[in-house]
């Protein structure tokens, strides 16, 4: 599969290299390791660009783009699934979409019917029903934000809302993401970005439509876009992307929507895609 780089040749100074963070970019330890960062140095140096597009918030992506110093060498926040793109050099925001309130309090109420927890975030927060459940800790050490409870969802969310969070057992999560989608019926994007996390934003709202608005704003081609991913919520931009590359540790069916597949998370399979870039580079 790795003839597809051999096939799409590009110049470096032509690519915007979308990287999902959780599964992707960091390994199990949720690191960026230095075989990983010494070939994305190089990928920046050559004239590259970078956009990190994740279901995380804008603040909880923040200290990675800090760490491959994207504000200096210029690169992209794609947060909340797309709900929002930042540019890190000018911290300008170049897209936002937020929920209707009145929504989060129906998904407030469907939370409390359902049987599963809700959250959302706040500047550095994350605002959350049951701030002590194991998923909503895990949301807690990926991004680095401090907990506080809503004790009432529905009524004390009152600031703009990019995204909410569902989070419960993988099986039974599965059935509620059924039964939104059936009862929302396209009028909110829902997907899961992990077996346990049930992301929820607006209406036509997932990483290709966002980096499709990215490649307008920055006069770019569709084809010169390269999108790496693991998860559900990524199967949109591997689709999009003029190669998608899906890493071994990948869901079944996001391999299904790539082009190729990177070793994984914890092999470095970032560096291999772009050093497969680099040296079929034109």
């Amino acid at each position: 599969m790795g003839i597809i780089f051999e096939e799409k040749k590009r110049k470096i100074s032509d690519c915007l290299l979308a990287l999902d963070i959780d599964g992707t970019l960091t390994n199990s330890n949720k690191q960026v390791t230095p075989p990983v960062r010494r070939a994305l140095k190089q990928f920046l140096a050559m004239g590259g660009r970078i956009v990190l597009a994740s279901g995380r918030p804008t603040y909880g992506i923040a200290p990675l783009a800090e760490e491959l110093e994207l504000k200096q060498k210029g690169g992209y926040i794609l947060a909340y699934n797309g709900g929002c793109v930042t540019d890190c050099k000018t911290e300008r925001i170049l897209y936002q979409q937020a929920l209707d309130l009145e929504v989060v309090r129906t998904l407030a109420r469907q939370a409390e019917e359902y049987g599963v927890n809700i959250m959302t975030y706040q500047d550095q927060y994350i605002i959350a029903r049951y701030p002590g459940e194991k998923y909503c800790l895990e949301e807690n050490a990926i991004n680095h934000m401090e907990v506080r409870q809503a004790k009432n969802f529905a009524k004390d969310i009152t600031f703009p809302v990019i995204k909410c969070l569902m989070t419960g057992e993988s099986t039974y999560l599965e059935t509620v993401e059924n039964r939104m989608k059936s009862y929302w019926k396209g009028r909110l994007s829902i997907c899961r970005s992990a077996p346990y996390f049930l992301e929820i934003t607006g209406r036509g709202i997932d990483k290709a439509q966002a980096l499709g608005k990215l490649l307008s704003h920055l006069g770019m081609k569709q084809e010169n876009l390269i999108a790496c991913g693991d998860g559900f919520n990524d199967q949109s931009m591997l689709a999009f992307a003029g190669i998608g590359v899906a890493m071994a540790n990948g869901q079944p069916k996001v391999k299904q929507a790539a082009q190729y597949i990177a070793p994984s998370n914890d092999e470095d399979g970032i560096a291999d895609v772009v050093c497969r870039l680099i040296e079929n580079s034109r």
